[in-house]
């Protein structure tokens, strides 16, 4: 599979929120760099490019590759591709939807509505429920459930629904019954759309609406805005009817609903949900599955995919679909076109004119890693100090996984590391700093007192010495002035610490590094202030040595 999901390393600052939230178990690498920090990376043969980490990231890290750049150079070079369009584009520019399928237009692209595909795709689960062709089926058009039933649970192939998505129904209704054949370009919210496109080699390129936005604005290109109360459009061949609304949660079942009530039909949407969801319903045996399990691995569905790009909110959507499922519904009613006004006379004429084996696929299984034992596991379990069964399950989510052991499989896999467990590496701080500190801590405070001494008497001399600078340098009497507080808060903080804890060592660092960046520079500024500047200079000179080697001697510690 070809890279979709990216990472730009520059700005992972290895929190694990991508690990946390992803619901492809092996489809993040984290390692630790020279540099100390951990970098998350993406494997893609075992990424299902649901895109959900890059909704997660706010550190802008993850990004994702569609085809948008290639598709928009097909089309001012003139090749006049197809424009294959998801219903989700109302919910996402209700102001803007036909304005931007009117550029393409004017481009000379021939514009399809994936809701078409979306009544194919109803009509031919219809009649091979009918004719007992499928049993129990999970439903496919989400290609991000697909992706993880092929590689973590592929024992569900056999009740994955074998019809073609809506859009890959539109696309073999155009190939094979419009007989066109200029490239397609499938325009979504959906990441994913380019893996089922790359599985069954129907579209040749993925545009996701986030994307064409980019491009249309670092081109310069405005867009029409349009009405928002009017949902139909002349597609070049007809707008699709209750296949419109495919793209809300539960669409598919409504539609099913719709001409046959009695269904048995439960659903499940967003990652939060439907991934575990699926590892229930592939341990339940077979006379417990409903009829239909509708899923959808977004949410709020197709309207908020991870490329939608959309200022929408979920309130806005559900009214945006519910006037488009209204608009449908009349125009089944009032319709003049071949159709006749009604589904049924639409599906006669897909029972007339289709072939159910024109809209079949196949999948591609994957052999799933196996899971170690508990043999396997107990080196790595030892390595992170989790000797004990409380210590084995305490399952923070640190690391990102809902698990302790699912994070010792992941470092068995090679997919992370123990460093990267912070109970492991809290445990590995304290029992470094609690072998060392009675002898070293104790060392470590004569130190810093001999050198408190030292700052003393160097900041006396200075104290003396500001009162003989020139006057005129406001400026620079109040820089020593500050710079004399600070050291006097470092000796303050030796005289009253005399024996450094952890927590004593980290706040004086602190105020050693404001000292040091006040004294910066200092130095320079007094050059040219008056007689005492060559005691003052000299002064500094001491207490600057002084001050690293008091964090040479808090250094030990690390």
């Amino acid at each position: 599979m070809n890279e979709i999901i990216i990472v730009k390393p520059e700005k992972c600052i290895g929190c694990n929120a991508c690990v946390r939230t992803c619901p492809a178990p092996e489809a993040n690498i984290t390692r630790k760099l020279d540099d100390g920090r951990f970098i998350t990376s993406v494997n893609p043969d075992r990424c299902i490019a649901c895109g959900e980490c890059i909704k997660t990231c706010t550190h802008g890290a993850r990004d994702y590759i569609d085809d948008t750049e290639d598709a928009m150079t097909a089309v001012l070079r003139d090749e006049k591709p197809i424009i294959v369009v998801m219903p989700e584009i109302k919910a996402a520019y209700p102001t803007k939807w036909k304005g931007i399928l009117d550029w393409f237009r004017s481009k000379g692209c021939v514009l399809y509505d994936v809701s078409f595909g979306a009544d194919i795709c109803t009509w031919a689960h219809l009649r091979a429920l009918e004719n007992s062709r499928i049993g129990n089926v999970i439903t496919q058009p989400c290609s991000a459930v697909v992706r993880y039933i092929e590689l973590y649970q592929p024992k569900l192939l056999t009740n994955l629904s074998p019809i073609h998505s809506p859009v890959s129904c539109s696309v073999k209704y155009i190939k094979e019954y419009q007989r066109r054949d200029n490239p397609i370009a499938v325009l979504s919210a959906c990441i994913a759309k380019k893996t089922e496109f790359s599985e069954t080699g129907l579209v040749d390129y993925s545009i996701t609406f986030k994307k064409l936005m980019e491009y249309f604005d670092r081109n310069d290109i405005r867009i029409a805005t349009n009405p928002v109360d009017d949902y139909e459009y002349k597609f070049d061949d007809v707008q699709g009817a209750l296949g419109s609304i495919y793209s809300r949660p539960c669409g598919m079942r409504d539609n099913l609903l719709e001409h046959s009530p009695e269904l048995a039909i439960a659903h499940s949407e967003g990652v939060n949900r439907v991934y575990r969801d699926l590892e229930t319903y592939a341990k339940m045996p077979e006379n417990k599955h409903p009829q239909i399990y509708d899923v959808m691995s977004c949410e709020f569905g197709c309207n908020m995919g991870p490329a939608s790009d959309s200022d929408q909110t979920p309130f806005d959507i559900m009214l945006t679909m519910r006037q488009v499922e209204r608009e449908a519904e009349d125009r089944r009613k009032t319709s003049t076109s071949v159709f006749r006004g009604t589904e049924d006379k639409l599906f006669r004429r897909f029972d007339e004119e289709l072939n159910f084996n024109d809209f079949v696929r196949s999948y591609k299984p994957s052999k799933p890693t196996v899971m170690p034992s508990d043999a396997q596991l107990e080196p790595i379990f030892q390595e992170l100090g989790k000797d004990t069964d409380d210590k084995r399950c305490l399952d923070c989510n640190a690391c990102g996984y809902r698990s302790c052991r699912e994070m010792a499989t992941a470092i068995f896999r090679g997919l992370n590391s123990t460093d990267n467990c912070i109970v492991h590496a809290k445990e590995v701080l304290e029992q470094g700093l609690g072998n060392a500190a009675p002898e070293k801590l104790g060392s470590i405070a004569d130190d810093c007192r001999k050198l408190a001494e030292q700052l003393t008497e160097k900041t006396d001399a200075i104290s003396e010495s500001i009162e003989a600078i020139d006057a005129s340098s406001a400026a620079t009497g109040e820089r020593a002035v500050m710079v004399t507080d600070l050291l006097r808060n470092v000796v303050a903080f030796c005289n009253g610490n005399p024996v450094m804890d952890e927590d004593s060592v980290r706040q004086l660092v602190g105020i050693l590094e404001t000292t040091m960046y006040s004294l910066d520079g200092f130095d320079e500024n007094v050059s040219e202030t008056g007689k005492s500047t060559e005691l003052i200079g000299g002064a500094l000179g001491d207490i600057k040595g002084a001050l690293a080697s008091l964090n040479e001697t808090l250094g030990q510690l690390s």
